[in-house]
């Protein structure tokens, strides 16, 4: 037997009412192999048949221990605490009930740990989109290659990654220094439990390796809890556990982490969140722009001074700027990734770039220093489907006199699968001054060769000098464009072609070929419609 493999490892497994998952996430534990010594299966108070379940389990498999708690908790922080005291191995880690760790993901944590002596092992996790079957790489930068922090402040980008999930823990070191989750129904008890980590200074060994699968269902009945954005308590629930580890990590003396997290808000949480603001009514937008100007009230001059062209540091300064809810069709093109910087382009009374004429404190000259290649530029497109070759019309501006310099030559296009990640065939169409500060450019598409599915439109803005800048396009909106169409195709017979604004108002495209297809989207849109 390998050393790595002797059984050093208790795995915390927690679930609620998943009886249709929890059985897959388990046996994904035990067949990690003999560096598992146990499975401790945390049933929080279940009424479907969970428990029962996991018993059955137990029976078969010795490994697996089970513990059921009295009274549900409602959130995941009191079962992984309760599963936590009862663990006997040196080492432990955690694992929901919907997801599943990949094979070798526990030899390859365990290896790197005992190897390096280090606290904390943490490896690669998966966001897979279900039921397309999509991989999305979790923080993908933290684990391109193995590496050794002797200290958390090596790497300040560590706050990025607040799951507690795809990482391995001493257990002797967890228990010295009282690190727990938030007990209770607390959102986002992985945010603090990060933190506590962190502030406890340990030794880290990150590896290239996937060892964590995150099954997203995003059509499920039930949302997980970090899924289900709708409320306004999501919302004051995220900025209270963001605002908790910058406390524990200012408290601590870890000043550099602690300015992370609150960079990490502003890129991560605060653009999420501006995305969907237009899904939303108007008594959560209120309720949103509010709770988000008193908590960005609590950043200081250095907080908004690190990185001034950062995109959530500008929306963060115009909603910090405004009392009430503004801009938020432009904010949203500026919370997408990569960000755009959409018209109209403002300046104060001495020609400084500004966010707007009556925001003018809200200044735009940073970016007059930005390489070309890094800017938030704007492109709009619009799609005509037609029978006979569908008109894609695209729109490039200017940006405050950067643009023109550099030379704008092309555009290359790409259309993505979104489920399959498949890319179409590329096109590269030239740019041509179009007045007004724009340039514009124009291309036939072959809808019936992308085929049936969501598809994403990528766009690279190439230059004179021969630097790009990948970006996404604006969807333009007006005179009927982004409407349902039924179009002839000598390849399907018919194709139904919906052009569409993304959450970020990025154009993308859904497809349905044939007959059959178009039927299939029909009655789904009936069934919605009824309901």
């Amino acid at each position: 037997m390998h050393p790595h493999q002797t059984p050093h490892v208790s795995v915390v497994v927690i679930g609620y009412n998943d009886v249709a998952h929890i059985a897959d996430a388990v046996r994904s534990a035990l067949t990690q192999g003999p560096a598992v010594s146990e499975v401790v299966a945390v049933d929080d108070c279940s009424t479907d048949g969970t428990f029962e379940l996991l018993g059955r389990l137990a029976e078969s498999e010795p490994r697996v221990r089970v513990v059921r708690r009295e009274e549900n908790s409602g959130g995941c922080g009191t079962p992984r605490n309760t599963g936590l005291d009862v663990v006997t191995s040196p080492y432990v880690m955690f694992l929901d009930s919907d997801d599943v760790l990949p094979p070798g993901a526990v030899d390859a944590l365990l290896g790197a740990a005992r190897e390096e002596h280090a606290e904390v092992a943490g490896g690669l996790c998966v966001r897979r989109e279900l039921p397309s079957g999509r991989e999305v790489p979790w923080q993908a930068p933290l684990y391109k290659e193995a590496a050794v922090l002797t200290r958390p402040s090596q790497l300040p980008r560590l706050v990025h990654d607040t799951l507690c999930v795809n990482k391995l823990y001493r257990t002797d070191f967890l228990r010295e220094h009282a690190i727990r989750f938030p007990e209770g129904r607390f959102r986002y008890e992985d945010f603090v439990f990060t933190a506590r980590v962190l502030a406890a200074g340990p030794r880290i060994a990150l590896v290239p390796d996937r060892v964590y699968v995150w099954n997203v269902r995003r059509s499920a009945e039930n949302l997980s809890i970090s899924l289900d954005r709708a409320t306004i308590d999501n919302w004051r629930e995220r900025i209270e556990a963001s605002r908790t580890a910058y406390e524990i990590l200012l408290n601590t003396g870890w000043k550099e982490l602690a300015r992370a997290a609150r960079a990490k808000f502003l890129d991560h949480e605060l653009r999420m969140y501006a995305r969907e603001l237009g899904l939303r009514d108007a008594e959560y937008r209120r309720a949103w722009w509010t709770h988000a100007r008193a908590y960005l009230g609590e950043y200081d001059a250095a907080d908004w001074a690190v990185n001034p062209t950062s995109p959530g540091r500008l929306l963060g300064r115009v909603i910090l700027a405004s009392p009430e809810p503004r801009d938020l069709p432009r904010l949203r093109e500026l919370a997408a990734r990569p960000a755009r910087l959409c018209p109209p382009y403002a300046r104060d009374k001495d020609g400084t770039p500004v966010w707007a004429e009556d925001l003018p404190r809200i200044t735009l000259e940073p970016y007059l220093t930005l390489p070309v290649r890094l800017l938030p530029l704007a492109v709009d497109a619009e799609l005509r489907p037609r029978a006979r070759g569908s008109l894609l019309r695209l729109r490039l501006h200017e940006l405050y006199g950067r643009v023109a310099p550099a030379g704008p030559m092309a555009l290359e296009l790409q259309w993505r699968h979104r489920e399959t990640g498949r890319t179409a065939r590329r096109a590269t169409v030239p740019l041509t001054p179009a007045g007004a500060g724009t340039w514009s450019a124009g291309t036939v598409v072959d809808l019936a060769g992308l085929g049936a599915g969501t598809w994403d439109l990528r766009v690279r803005v190439c230059f004179a000098d021969g630097t790009s800048r990948e970006t996404t396009a604006h969807a333009r909106a007006g005179a009927g464009l982004l409407r349902r169409r039924v179009v002839p195709s000598v390849r399907y017979g018919v194709l139904l072609v919906q052009p569409y604004a993304t959450h970020s108002g990025t154009l993308s495209l859904r497809l349905a070929a044939g007959p059959s297809g178009v039927t299939s989207v029909l009655r789904g849109r009936l069934r919605r419609l009824l309901h």
